[in-house]
């Protein structure tokens, strides 16, 4: 089984839980690019943050893992992360795209997710369908199809890649 590199993108305040144990359970299947808590200065520039986040983060990810919680869709940091994933400059391919809705998102369980509960950028890729939504899940088969799929869809749709929104400039909820 080949593990893919693997960035997972959430809201550190309030989904640090699922980040920690998303990992805990599908460390066999993925090398963890992700940032950490202590890796980026809050103090930084906006702009040396992105760069930082694209061109070191995620420079050679395959499979870019939104964890979408009730405000994610609000953090800039997930706009700029999904958005570096995306950017084909960032390595040599763009990364695959996959949301998944925690227990603590307001779709979740549903048999239908609302648009407009996802970071507008995820969204545009589901829609365009370059980006899948599942829903949260400990079980090790599942997620492997998942990360796999993920991964084989960045190339066998990447003209479905839609990039062109205008990256977030603030967070629009606390």
């Amino acid at each position: 089984m080949t593990k893919r590199k693997t960035f997972i993108s959430y809201y550190h305040n309030d989904d640090q839980y699922y980040k920690e144990k998303f990992i805990e359970l599908f460390e066999s299947l993925i090398i963890n690019k992700s940032v950490e808590d202590g890796d980026i200065d809050g103090d930084n520039s906006d702009t040396y943050i992105k760069q930082l986040i694209q061109k070191g983060f995620l420079a050679d990810t395959t499979v870019l893992v939104v964890l979408v919680g009730a405000k994610t869709k609000c953090r800039k940091h997930i706009d700029w992360e999904i958005s570096g994933g995306l950017n084909l400059k960032v390595g040599d391919h763009y990364s695959g795209l996959v949301g998944i809705l925690l227990p603590t998102h307001p779709d979740y369980d549903k048999k239908v997710v609302k648009i407009k509960n996802l970071p507008k950028r995820l969204a545009d890729n589901v829609e365009s369908g370059y980006a899948k939504i599942y829903d949260w899940t400990t079980d090790k088969k599942s997620m492997q199809m998942i990360i796999n799929s993920t991964f084989h869809r960045r190339k066998s749709q990447s003209s479905d890649r839609i990039n062109s929104r205008k990256q977030m400039q603030k967070n629009t909820c606390s």
